[in-house]
């Protein structure tokens, strides 16, 4: 297909949180990805990114999928819910109904839907059994809404026991870094019939590292925590990154 055009919505995990640019920008997967797709097509294609960070499934679907749709893409990505997970009473049988919901507007408008599970921080996390359990629950409650369906690209990170060292992690341990960030954008790729670069799949470079004890806990854990009795988003008055169309040409 020459006239691709792709978007993204969901999260910080789609907006690219932990892959910083030197500038203060933000990159990650889907971006890399887009720019992957033209290499290995050898044509452009449109890109676009509504991800916002902060967001929970619903609202994801309920402020991004039309604005999204009206674009006339012929590829959407969909990831949500790792917000909804650290929340202990969140339903999430109805989260997984999220997914249905963008699926059935994609068929809707004749769109191929990318389904990407996030990746696993558990390992590194405070509460991290609890984590770990939420988050098999959603990833089998939405591969059972999607099993008949040949046609749904996957790309499945929740999974992936590589992913889930703290080598790819930043250093809140709760957003992926660069290397966990190109990871992501190899699966993507491979789940459309690509050869990703083989240093996405493995970086030569892994560091981990950042606060530890007290002091992680008090430059990360406590202003989530500080978010959450305030009801307010680290996404609060973010615009979307790329809201129109940008041209990514091969390389």
């Amino acid at each position: 297909m020459s006239d691709v055009r792709f978007v993204a919505i969901g999260d910080s995990f789609t907006e690219g949180v932990g892959d910083e640019l030197p500038d203060g920008r933000v990159r990650g997967w889907a971006d890399i990805a887009a720019q992957g797709w033209a290499d290995a097509a050898g044509h452009p294609i449109h890109y676009a990114n509504l991800a916002i960070r902060g967001k929970l499934a619903w609202p994801i679907v309920e402020e991004q999928l039309e604005p999204a749709l009206a674009l006339n893409p012929t590829h959407l990505s969909f990831n949500g819910g790792g917000n909804d997970m650290l929340r202990p009473r969140t339903d999430l049988e109805h989260i997984a109904d999220a997914f249905s919901r963008v699926l059935r507007r994609c068929d809707d408008q004749g769109v191929t839907l990318i389904v990407l599970s996030g990746a696993n921080p558990a390992g590194q996390l405070p509460m991290g059994s609890m984590i770990q359990r939420r988050g098999d629950e959603l990833s089998a409650a939405v591969m059972r809404r999607i099993a008949n369906r040949a046609d749904v690209v996957r790309a499945l990170n929740w999974p992936d026991r590589e992913l889930a060292r703290s080598a790819y992690w930043s250093e809140d341990r709760l957003h992926m870094n660069s290397a966990g960030h190109h990871r992501v954008a190899a699966r993507v790729l491979d789940a459309l019939g690509y050869e990703p670069p083989a240093e996405w799949w493995a970086p030569s470079e892994l560091r981990a590292g950042g606060a530890v004890g007290l002091a992680y806990y008090r430059e990360h854990v406590g202003p989530w925590v500080k978010r959450r009795l305030t009801r307010t988003s680290s996404g609060d008055g973010r615009a979307a990154k790329y809201g129109a169309w940008v041209e990514r040409a091969p390389q």
